[in-house]
């Protein structure tokens, strides 16, 4: 007996089909899921009134639907066959083999919308996962775990995730206009490569925060105006950050920490290397600043000149550009106001430092200008919970605020 399958009433005008979970042919149990849609705020899933035979699908990806939209067509077998082990036997060369094995074991992937898109994202079958969650659902601890088993395999490469053959080659740019082909130079290919990984790997936390500079630059502009020499080496604020960063790494340890591949070791790091992201014509590159606690502001900052200048000139070596604890990308030459920073994947944390400005502060009896720079703090939070991130960037802040805290 063949049925129609059409959106219940879920209290939005129209939804848009994000994901179809069933083929022509498949045989579903009744509450089955058959479809994911996505209104303005929230995502749902659709499941099946009925078991049966999946004759006909009546909508595709990217569909808008609405209440009592036809969405499929049903071979419901006979008005009251509920779909068991038994009565599959008798129709199992109707099936696919997949899709039989499922249905014979009484198997139904139970997961929420979320879950099925961050999979979808990470390449991953729920087929593939037992769930622990109530009555079998797979929940993210599920998906970690999975992750964690393996890893080897799922990180190995980013065409583990970006099905490249479904992207690139059935996206014929040149369709819609004039398009020019650049190769990625070696840089770029490397540096994609971990970013992605490391975005993939390591869950990400970003706290933004704005610290007070004002006393701090007026300190700056003196020395600078004191001291004679080229423009271009008078002192910046980048150096401040890295020694304020280095005492909050003292004092907050894990932040100056990795983590084991599997998860169950945290490596706490006894000293402190501070990376520093450089923009060159070829693309990114981190050169590394050794035993910063060891060294005075001025030593510091001579090294980033040093060593930004041999990032553009090509001539830094691999050495130059290991053993990082913690990284700063600082953007503040360039502009904009908060970035979220993608954590390297031997570290625990990375600062995104943007172009300070004057914002009007009140002080109780009028307004001042202030002169506030932009922080974001990005964390891992397998090791870090967002109380200790809030905790370390208000350290940075307090310390940038009365750069004199340094000397206690």
């Amino acid at each position: 007996m063949d049925i129609e399958i059409k959106v219940p009433d879920i209290g939005i005008d129209k939804v848009e089909v994000i994901e179809i979970l069933v083929k022509i042919n498949d045989f579903v149990s009744k509450e089955q899921t058959l479809i994911v849609v996505e209104g303005e705020k929230a995502s749902m899933e659709i499941p099946s009134p009925y078991s049966g035979r999946i004759k006909e699908i009546k909508v595709r990806v990217s569909d808008f639907v609405k209440t009592n939209s036809v969405i499929f067509l049903i071979d419901t077998l006979s008005d009251n066959v509920i779909l068991n082990k038994s009565s599959l036997d008798h129709i199992n060369t109707e099936s696919d083999h997949d899709n039989h094995k499922k249905i014979q074991n009484n198997i139904t992937v139970h997961a929420s919308p979320l879950i099925r898109r961050l999979a979808r994202s990470l390449n991953i079958d729920l087929n593939n996962i037992i769930g622990t969650g109530r009555k079998n659902r797979i929940i993210k601890y599920d998906l970690d775990n999975y992750l964690t088993k393996n890893h080897s395999n799922l990180f190995n490469t980013s065409s583990n995730f970006i099905k490249k053959d479904n992207f690139i080659k059935k996206n014929d740019f040149s369709r819609f206009g004039q398009v020019e082909e650049v190769s990625l130079n070696k840089i770029k290919k490397f540096s994609g490569e971990s970013i992605f990984q490391n975005w993939a790997n390591i869950p990400h936390v970003t706290q933004f925060d704005q610290v007070d500079i004002t006393e701090l630059e007026l300190f700056r502009k003196k020395y600078n105006s004191e001291k004679s020499g080229d423009f271009k080496n008078k002192l910046t604020i980048l150096p401040f950050i890295i020694k304020v960063i280095c005492k909050g790494l003292k004092k907050f340890p894990y932040f100056n920490s990795s983590i084991s591949w599997d998860n169950k070791i945290i490596f706490l790091k006894k000293y402190f290397n501070i990376g520093i992201a450089v923009d060159t014509l070829d693309g990114l590159l981190v050169p590394v600043i050794k035993d910063v606690n060891n060294k005075s502001v001025l030593e510091i900052f001579k090294e980033i000149l040093e060593k930004s200048q041999k990032a553009r000139d090509g001539k830094l070596s691999i050495l130059d550009m290991q053993g990082g604890c913690f990284t700063i990308s600082n953007l503040g030459g360039i502009g904009g106001s908060f970035f979220s920073p993608i954590i390297n994947g031997s570290e625990a944390a990375i600062l995104g430092v943007s172009r300070a400005s004057y914002q009007p502060f009140w002080n109780g009896e009028k307004f001042i200008p202030k002169l506030m720079l932009p922080l974001s703090l990005s964390y891992d939070h397998r090791i870090i919970d967002g109380a200790d991130g809030a905790r370390f960037i208000s350290f940075i802040n307090q310390n940038l605020f009365d750069i004199r805290l340094l000397l206690m």
